[in-house]
């Protein structure tokens, strides 16, 4: 980290709430970093009047701020939008664009070349714009842009079914309106590579369905941080090196992910979750209890009054809000494997850590299917999903601090 404190920086948005960029900034360095929520109208003022001498910009702003700049870079007016400011200490401000490098580390960063492919770039903003700029240079044989109205949209994307790269440069599926998609992979049967400009959650519908099919694919994260070093340097006229953007990219990946525990009734999931939590300074959340909280009854009176499929649908509407959020612990209940459409759910900003016991271990008291039938068989029915869920497993027992230990180890890896 470069220690600086005599420039005044920031961000300015319409929605900053669940900003990334400061603690970015703050790992490049020690400057002050503030977010700034504008109205458009507002824009133009603090741009003016504004006690600033650095700025990134953010949605929708990144074309709104370009003409109150005295001068403009010749990569962002090529690009048609501006996600850093300088002020000059005549006052007057210069605009630049840092996504495009952001961006091309990202390319590079996921191994599949562009040059010689047909790329398609969902979205026709900045963002867009940059994604258009960067394939063009890199040598994309044919660069499509899809919109919703243009001449190239989501109702004729059977003219593009030869794309082998799909860039999404769109909001789609972005926190909070997680689990949406632009579009289907399934109607592009050459697909090389899928790359995702939206870093929350980490793995959105689109990304989610790309590892499904095996294809390589990438979020924002790296291109946030990297346009970000890019922008420090401007900042400060230094150059920071390609090591400290792997090292905030992979810091902020670890630290921001959901601790997912699954394992059967009674392993110990929320005991464990509890000193996991404690030991990693996050809030435990037990799904069961939520489960309780929004049907208003204790779990066997769900089964008893709505079966467990009733119980499974609340269970997947809760895990569906929980697993939005990031650098949670998530206790879930036994069953959450039973139902594959609570993968995705858990996946998209977790990882998963199968807590496997032995079946003679496991209590039965107050757990409705494990009274029904022995642990023993329940067990033997749902490892298979268990495994198949998990990205790692972890054999305890019922020794708590050593288990803590164990899980704890495998977490540090």
């Amino acid at each position: 980290m470069i220690t600086e404190t005599h420039i005044r920086a920031g961000l300015i948005g319409a929605k900053l709430g669940h900003s990334f960029s400061p603690r970015i900034h703050a790992a490049l360095a020690d400057y002050p970093y503030e977010l700034f929520e504008l109205e458009e109208q507002e824009v133009g003022s603090f741009l003016q009047k504004g006690d600033f001498d650095a700025l990134n910009v953010t949605i929708p702003y990144k074309k709104t701020v370009m003409p109150f700049l005295q001068e403009i870079s010749p990569e962002a007016r090529r690009i048609g939008a501006v996600n850093t400011i300088l002020r000059r200490p005549d006052g007057s401000l210069v605009g630049h664009n840092t996504d495009y490098a952001g961006f091309s580390d990202l390319v590079q960063d996921c191994g599949v070349p562009l040059q010689g492919k047909k790329v398609l770039v969902l979205g026709s903003g900045g963002a867009s714009r940059t994604a258009v700029t960067v394939a063009t240079d890199m040598g994309a044989r044919a660069v499509a842009v899809i919109s919703r109205n243009g001449e190239d949209n989501y109702n004729n994307l059977e003219r593009h079914a030869d794309a082998e790269i799909i860039i999404n440069a769109t909001p789609v599926g972005m926190y909070p309106k997680n689990g949406a998609a632009p579009l289907s992979l399934s109607a592009f049967p050459c697909l090389q590579a899928v790359l995702d400009m939206i870093y929350n959650p980490a793995r959105t519908a689109l990304l989610l369905e790309a590892e499904a099919r095996g294809i390589p694919h990438r979020n924002g994260l790296l291109m946030l941080v990297s346009q970000a070093r890019r922008a420090a340097e401007l900042f400060l006229n230094t150059v920071i090196g390609d090591n400290e953007v792997t090292r905030i990219t992979n810091a902020i990946a670890r630290d921001t992910e959901n601790i997912i525990l699954i394992g059967m009734p009674g392993c110990g999931k929320s005991t464990l979750g509890k000193e996991i939590a404690a030991r990693l300074g996050r809030e435990l959340v037990d799904c069961d209890a939520e489960i309780v909280k929004a049907a208003g009854c204790p779990i066997p009176q769900i089964f008893a009054e709505r079966g467990e499929e009733g119980f499974r649908a609340i269970e997947t509407e809760v895990l569906g809000e929980l697993s939005k959020k990031s650098a949670l612990v998530i206790a879930t209940g036994g069953g959450v494997v039973t139902r594959e459409r609570n993968y995705p759910l858990m996946h998209q900003n977790g990882r998963i850590l199968f807590l496997d016991i032995a079946p003679d271990a496991l209590p039965t008291d107050g757990r409705p299917l494990s009274q029904k039938r022995s642990p023993a068989v329940l067990y033997a029915e749902r490892l298979p999903l268990y495994r198949k869920m998990a990205d790692e497993i972890i054999q305890i027992d019922r020794d708590i601090a050593k288990n803590t230990e164990r899980i704890m180890e495998v977490l540090a890896k």
